[in-house]
């Protein structure tokens, strides 16, 4: 069976059932919707620059097209710049090239009002005919994904040496589109869009707002804490202003360093008890409330490692270390493997602050990892005790612990706020669109 008359049986199909579950009043009377082809909608543009003045552009997946000199900080079309595909505002480009997101490739709408041109190596670009269909409803079709689901089915196994999908024109061009039907078509379907639109601001607002505060509690931690070479920091809070300055120390002046162990795999009464129980992987965050893997109480006894609340726990073996070294505070009392260290405060030492000061000198920590067997990074035990840094009095450590440890709260409440809106979206696009039957097909 064609690929065309693949196309024509989902559309004969959903004619009758197709109805999105959301719908605005104004259009709940205007009758039902129906799919066409993309290939009645639109055409392909083959024009290529010539002697056009274009702005050479490139893709970034899930975000859209951007100028070469944007994404590379410079103009990476070369003599091939002639042959570019040139494209007018509202013109889509295919990128047929696979990402994690868009296995299928990504399409981009471009709504910059100056001629525009990417590669013709692996970009299709393609335009609205004169039929009643809005280029940004179909974007947000695109965004959604509907050509993926369509055109896994004809993708062949491999790529061209170039790296492009082996996609066949006429299988994309019969990709099924869901519109409404009827005289108010358009207006529907510019309706959806102006909605999407509006929550896309939103969330673009909500993502500057957590960039800016990432930003200003990277500042304030340069800012907060000495220099190399200096005794006091930058900026102090007024009431330690004509206080002493911070005192020279030693890691291991500052902590008590405890090493972890990994209970037998082949005993299953040590695991998957109520313990938790801390690797690499579980060290994305700060503050640690929990872990994947668990340990049983029975564990401990024989020889597991323990430590309370307020410990930190700092990865000093594994292949993370070659660009990261993971610092974290348990909130609960916890075990971790032999991969971590933690380093329980001494008495005077504030255990907030003394991870801020370490995640203050990250660039100090890695340039301590050397590369073991296999590519491993590994932190020194002997030189991560034999660090100096500067502290300052408790009551100061305090009030910088505070002070960060809010900040840091606040950017994990808007980076949930941004990531619910994100997650709100993409409920409300399966909502405004309805479901078609790819695999019917």
């Amino acid at each position: 069976m064609s690929s065309k008359q693949q196309a024509n049986d989902v559309m004969e199909e959903n004619k009758q059932a197709l109805v999105p579950k959301l719908r605005f009043p104004e259009f709940r009377e205007a009758g039902g919707w129906a799919t066409e082809t993309l290939g009645s909608l639109v055409k392909i543009s083959a024009q290529k620059v010539g002697n056009n003045t274009c702005i050479p552009m490139s893709i970034t997946s899930g975000v859209g097209l951007v100028s070469q000199q944007e994404k590379f900080g410079r103009i990476i079309a070369g003599n091939s710049y002639k042959n570019y595909l040139l494209l007018k505002k509202n013109d889509f480009a295919y990128n047929k090239s696979a990402t994690k997101e868009y296995p299928e490739g990504f399409i981009a709408l471009y709504t910059g009002s100056e001629l525009a041109a990417v590669p013709n190596s692996i970009f299709t670009c393609f335009r609205i005919k004169d039929a009643p269909c809005s280029p940004r409803y179909l974007n947000y079709l695109f965004l959604g994904n509907l050509h993926g689901q369509w055109l896994r089915k004809f993708i062949e196994v491999g790529a061209r040496a170039h790296g492009s999908l082996s996609i066949n024109e006429r299988d994309f061009l019969a990709l099924p589109v869901p519109l409404p039907k009827g005289e108010k078509s358009l207006a529907e379907q510019q309706k959806i869009a102006d909605c999407l639109s509006s929550l896309d601001e939103l969330i673009a607002a909500q993502d500057r707002k957590v960039d800016a505060l990432k930003t200003h509690k990277k500042g304030l931690m340069q800012q907060l804490f000495p220099r190399a070479g200096q005794t006091q920091p930058h900026l102090r809070f007024p009431e330690f202003q004509k206080t002493e300055k911070w005192a020279p120390k030693r890691i291991d002046d500052l902590v008590d360093m405890k090493s972890g162990a990994t209970p037998s795999k082949s005993n299953p009464a040590f695991w998957n008890g109520p313990v938790p129980w801390v690797s690499a992987k579980d060290m994305k965050r700060i503050f640690l409330e929990d872990s994947e893997g668990h340990i049983s109480a029975e564990a401990v006894t024989c020889g597991a490692r323990l430590v309370p609340p307020g410990t930190l726990l700092v990865l000093t073996r594994g292949m993370t270390l070659l660009k990261d070294v993971p610092i974290c505070v348990a909130r609960r009392e916890m075990s971790f493997n032999q991969d971590v260290k933690g380093l329980r405060p001494k008495y005077g030492v504030n255990g907030l602050f003394l991870a801020w000061l370490l995640i203050a000198n990250k660039q100090r920590l890695l340039a301590m990892v050397s590369v073991a067997g296999h590519g491993t990074g590994k932190l020194d035990t002997d030189e991560l005790k034999a660090l100096a840094l500067r502290v300052p009095s408790p009551p100061e450590q305090k009030r910088i612990a505070s002070c960060l440890s809010d900040l840091y709260v606040l950017i994990t409440a808007e980076t949930q706020k941004l990531e619910a809106l994100k997650i709100y979206k993409k409920g409300l696009m399966q909502q405004l669109f309805p479901t078609v039957e790819m695999d019917k097909a």
